[in-house]
């Protein structure tokens, strides 16, 4: 037993540090106008073999040595994934999801045909390199997995930005984030077709397919009406009591197991489980309660163990160096200008059609859980791992300033950002 004593001491300290070293970043990024779940992937890099590991190699192995802590890490990482996600699919709205879902459709296909176009392409076309796929991976599943981490969009990065712009139920958000869902699922999907191909066992891309539809349709035609339970018994207290909360977590928990057990992984299990719970005062309590920390604490710890995983130097390799711009400048174009096009035509102003693209053009969160899914699996080396997690950073480095751009200073007071409290009675930005 006296061998835990000393882990625990070392997850106490490696906490300190992740948590401190966010909100200093945080900090320093803010008049940049990003959010902190920017600021925390930026951390997360730094704290990683790609700057602290090349300054102080030492103090970097000390603090995150391999073994038992970094598997602590990554568990409470999981965690803090899930209950994120959950509040996302919470915070999405239902009604106006229903009324514009024909626009989501298109804006969801756009966001999903293009970015498998061109990076298929990109993908066929790196597939033989093996700097950055694994011994065995033929041309065709590269370009398959490619297309998939194009095809992704950053849930909650996306959800952050319109939280704290006063947007999250407006038409705008609304179409965004339900798009940003289905093309993550397709994104999924691909990854999961990848897996089952280099494992040789196809029913694994069926159970993952299969079992994600089944999953949803129960979790909307059964579990909405089983779930209305945490409403009456909300209203009956007044608020969510202790058992409430913990009978909440249980079915999450149960959720997000399922859904990584067929291979689409907690976090669509966790938000699908969020989208189908009661709103109201159910709603407003359980954000109230969770929220805090999960985005204080739990998440941070993701974004830096992405980061110990990211090597930038790697990328001096001239023939890697062109290959990453190729990558950022396809990424750009296939997901930000499909979804903008794409909401274009289905009659949204111009403005409101670059705001779209830019909006689901980030990638954060959900591309750092793809990439670290395929480098644990084999699929990629370090090299595309970091090309990947570069390229994620970028495009969501871009998304809050360009968001805040083209809404413009008229929009100033429009655009502040809301306590949590405020966050439900928003109508900005009703139209597109």
């Amino acid at each position: 037993m006296s061998g835990y004593f000393p882990l625990a001491i070392h997850l106490f300290l490696q906490l300190t540090i992740i948590l401190a070293v966010c909100r200093i970043v945080g900090r320093l990024l803010r008049p940049l106008r990003q959010t902190q779940v920017v600021s925390e992937m930026v951390a997360g890099v730094l704290l990683g073999p790609s700057l602290l590991g090349l300054l102080a190699p030492d103090v970097q192995n000390f603090l995150f040595p391999r073994g038992a802590s970094m598997s602590i890490l990554y568990a409470l990482s999981q965690v803090g994934l899930t209950l994120y996600m959950f509040l996302i699919g919470l915070e999405l709205n239902r009604g106006l999801l229903v009324q514009h879902s024909r626009d989501a459709v298109v804006v969801s296909l756009s966001g999903v045909l293009t970015p498998m176009v061109m990076g298929g392409a990109l993908g066929a076309a790196i597939g033989g390199n093996d700097q950055l796929f694994t011994e065995g991976i033929a041309t065709w599943q590269a370009a398959l997995f490619v297309a998939s981490a194009m095809s992704i969009t950053a849930f909650p990065m996306l959800a952050r930005i319109l939280y704290e712009s006063g947007m999250a139920q407006t038409k705008i958000g609304t179409l965004a984030i339900s798009a940003a869902a289905f093309d993550d699922a397709s994104a999924w999907c691909l990854l999961a077709c990848v897996l089952a191909t280099v494992k040789g066992s196809f029913a694994i891309a069926a159970l993952a397919i299969g079992g994600g539809a089944a999953y949803a349709l129960f979790m909307v035609l059964v579990g909405r009406r089983w779930f209305r339970w945490f409403d009456r018994v909300t209203r009956r207290d007044d608020g969510v009591r202790g058992e409430t909360l913990a009978v909440l977590l249980l079915v999450l928990m149960l959720c997000a197991w399922f859904t990584d057990l067929i291979g689409i992984y907690s976090v669509f299990g966790a938000f699908v489980c969020g989208v189908v719970m009661p709103r109201g005062l159910f709603a407003q309590e359980v954000r109230r309660m969770i929220e805090p920390l999960t985005v204080s604490l739990l998440l941070p710890i993701f974004f830096v163990y992405s980061g110990l995983n990211t090597r930038i130097q790697l990328l001096v390799e001239p023939s890697l160096l062109g290959i990453t711009v190729a990558t950022i400048v396809i990424a750009f174009l296939c997901k930000g200008g499909g979804c903008g096009v794409a909401s274009r035509w289905v009659g949204a102003p111009w403005r409101d059609a670059a705001t779209i693209g830019v909006l689901m053009n980030a990638r954060g969160l959900m591309e750092l859980i793809l990439v670290n899914i395929a480098l644990e699996k084999g699929l990629i080396t370090h090299g595309l791992f970091t090309i990947l997690v570069l390229m994620a950073i970028i495009t969501t480095l871009a998304a809050s300033p360009l968001f805040h751009w083209i809404y413009g200073r008229q929009k100033e007071s429009a655009l502040a950002p809301r306590t949590a409290s405020e966050s439900g009675s928003s109508s900005f930005g009703a139209g597109l």
